[in-house]
C-alpha cells in the first residue's frame, strides 16, 4: 500500500515531461527529468550548471515540441505568469490529453511534500484535499482505541522489563511526562519511558538530536527500538494523539516556528501522531530547516488524509523499527 503513494512521486521511464519556467523552479523539476524550454525572454547567453538538459526551444515552439518529442506532460513553473503564458499552446496541449500541472502540484507528486517556501494562502485555498470526513474521523478513532488497547495488553511484559532497566540504569523516575500542542494547539501532557538524565533541561528546553549526550544508555536502545514511546499508546486511548498523524510538538518551540515557518500553524488541524508521514521520510530534526522540511511533509498528510495512508504509514514504520533505524 505505501508503494501506491511512492509510485505517485516516481516518474516513468517511459514518460517525457518539458518544463517552462524559471531558473528557481526548474533547479527541482530538472532533478526529476524535465526538459526545458526556453524562457519567455528568449535570452540565453549559455548553458547554466542547473540546466542538465538542453532547451528544447521557445514558449511559441510548445506544440510543436510536444508532438516531436511525443510529451505527456507538461509543467508550468513561471514565478509570474501573468501575460507570460502561452495560453493558446497550453491549451491545445491539453485538448490533445497532454496534462499540464504548476510546479508545486509536480512538486508534490514528486516529493510527498508540499512547498511552503513562497506559496500563497490561495494555493492551499483553492488546492483539493483537505477533506476530513465525519465517517473518516470516526473510522480512525475507532482504529486508534482498539489498537492501543491491543497493544498496550501486548507490550505490558516489555513494559515491566524496560521500568526495571530504567531504575537500575540512573536515577529519577520511569516515566516522563512533558507539555505538548496538540490539535488546534490545545496543550495536553505526553508520556514516555525516561530515556534522558533528570536534569537534561537545566539550561532551558532544547531539542532531542542524533547522538544526544543527555540520552542514558538504556535510552539509546529504548529510542532505538522506539520502546519509549509505549506509554503514548494512553494518549492515544485518551484521544490527545493518533496513531498517525504529525508529532506533537512543545509549545516553547511552535511559539517560535510560527514566526520563523509560513503555515505553520495549519498542522495542527489535526490530531498528532505516534509516527508519521514525516517520521519516515526524514530524519531527526533539530534545527528550524528541519522543522520547515517537516512541516512540508506534515501538510502533504494532512491533504492525502485516508485509513489506506495511516496503513501505509504504520507498515514503513514497522520496517523502520525492525531494522533498527530508530525514533525519527
Amino acid at each position: 500500500m505505501l508503494n501506491r503513494y511512492r509510485n505517485k512521486r516516481k516518474t516513468s521511464k517511459k514518460q517525457e515531461k518539458i518544463v517552462k519556467g524559471t531558473q528557481g523552479s526548474l533547479t527541482v523539476i530538472r532533478s526529476h527529468g524535465g526538459l526545458p524550454v526556453e524562457r519567455g525572454n528568449g535570452a540565453r547567453k549559455s548553458e547554466p550548471s542547473w540546466c542538465l538538459a538542453p532547451v528544447l526551444g521557445k514558449p511559441g515552439d510548445l506544440v510543436k515540441i510536444v508532438k516531436d518529442h511525443k510529451v505527456d506532460k507538461v509543467v508550468v513553473a513561471l514565478q509570474e505568469r501573468r501575460g507570460t503564458l502561452p495560453l493558446r499552446d497550453l491549451l491545445d496541449c491539453k485538448f490533445n490529453g497532454v496534462v499540464v500541472e504548476d510546479s508545486p502540484t509536480f512538486y508534490e507528486e514528486m516529493t510527498g511534500k508540499i512547498p511552503v517556501t513562497g506559496l500563497y494562502p490561495s494555493s492551499l485555498i483553492f488546492s483539493s484535499g483537505f477533506k476530513k470526513s465525519k465517517v473518516l474521523l470516526l473510522t480512525k478513532r475507532f482504529l486508534d482505541i482498539a489498537a492501543s488497547l491491543a497493544l498496550l495488553i501486548v507490550s505490558f511484559p516489555i513494559s515491566i522489563v524496560t521500568a526495571v532497566a530504567i531504575k537500575l540504569d540512573s536515577k529519577g523516575p520511569v516515566l516522563f511526562s512533558q507539555e505538548r500542542a496538540g490539535e488546534r494547539e490545545k496543550v495536553f501532557k505526553i508520556y514516555k519511558f525516561r530515556s534522558m538524565y533528570t536534569d537534561a533541561e537545566k539550561y532551558g528546553p532544547k531539542w532531542a538530536s542524533d547522538n544526544d549526550d543527555r540520552v542514558t544508555r538504556v535510552g539509546r536502545i529504548i529510542r532505538k527500538l522506539r520502546i519509549d514511546e509505549i506509554p503514548q499508546l494512553y494518549n492515544i486511548l485518551k484521544g490527545d494523539m493518533s496513531f498517525v498523524g504529525p508529532r506533537p510538538e512543545r509549545p516553547y518551540f511552535v511559539e517560535q516556528l510560527k514566526k520563523q515557518i509560513p503555515f505553520y500553524s495549519e498542522r495542527f488541524w489535526v490530531k498528532p501522531g505516534l509516527t508519521g508521514w514525516a517520521q519516515i521520510n526524514y530524519s531527526y530534526g533539530s534545527s528550524v530547516e528541519d522543522a520547515l522540511e517537516k512541516l512540508q511533509y506534515d501538510l502533504y498528510y494532512i491533504k492525502h488524509l485516508s485509513i489506506t495512508l495511516d496503513i501505509a504509514i504504520i507498515l514503513q514504520t514497522i520496517k523502520v523499527v525492525l531494522v533498527g533505524r530508530g525514533a525519527r
